[in-house]
């Protein structure tokens, strides 16, 4: 049934102006992902994937086609619309952090709850069981440039994870994290996943994150080259 899935995506084509003319980033894109899915949308630069995932995260919408995200059709949404999806349901992971330099772990992870109508005292223990479930509750009055890479990337998935969103989009995440690193942040995710039912879709090209997914989504030219389901045994 479709109210099983997170996404659904129908036809779905994006096209950018190009001086004259137009160029397909995306070609009649077919796919449903369920709840509690843990996928990538694999391929070289300029297949498409990040462009998918902006969709995806209602940054961006279709040039033709459906893109339903948890119900919503992202082509559909008023920029109100859109922005209230985001700050309730999604979370985003990128490969640069986005950290607010000047402000503490705690702050940087508190502000998306800051949005919501929440007390501070929900605020306090949301922000500090998401740093526990990334290891991170003795950095709270530490600052991004006091951390390292690994770190600051910890910060950003607790950040995206401190709502307990229904959908989780990761941009490229171990991209500047050495090998240690990345399989520390993968594993942590991959729990999140596991306990929370969190669906995450990533964009990678990343072996590193390939090897952790339970889906691979191979895209080319803007088209799927390849879907395919690995079983956790395999």
């Amino acid at each position: 049934m479709e109210s099983s899935n997170t996404i659904i995506i129908k036809g779905l084509y994006k096209r950018f102006p190009v001086g004259k003319g137009e160029f397909t980033a995306l070609s009649d894109i077919n796919l449903n992902f369920a709840q509690g899915e843990f996928t990538g949308l694999i391929g070289p630069s300029g297949s498409g994937k990040t462009t998918l995932l902006n969709i995806l995260g209602s940054l961006d919408v279709p040039s033709a086609g459906e893109a339903l995200v948890l119900g919503n059709s992202i082509g559909m949404l008023s920029a109100r619309e859109a922005a209230n999806l985001r700050k309730v349901s999604l979370g985003f992971i990128f490969q640069s952090y986005n950290l607010l330099a000047v402000h503490t772990v705690y702050e940087n992870v508190e502000f998306p709850l800051l949005l919501l109508k929440l007390s501070a005292t929900e605020r306090h223990k949301m922000v500090m069981d998401a740093l526990e479930w990334v290891g991170l509750t003795d950095k709270i009055k530490s600052k991004p440039p006091q951390l390292s890479g690994g770190q600051c990337q910890r910060v950003a998935i607790a950040r995206a994870m401190v709502k307990k969103p229904s959908l989780v989009l990761a941009d490229e995440p171990t991209a500047n994290l050495d090998a240690a690193n990345s399989h520390h942040i993968l594993k942590t995710m991959e729990t999140l996943n596991r306990e929370l039912k969190t669906t995450f879709v990533f964009a990678t090209h990343d072996d590193k994150v390939i090897s952790y997914l339970r889906r691979k989504v191979f895209l080319l030219d803007g088209r799927i080259d390849k879907d395919e389901i690995i079983h956790p045994n395999s």
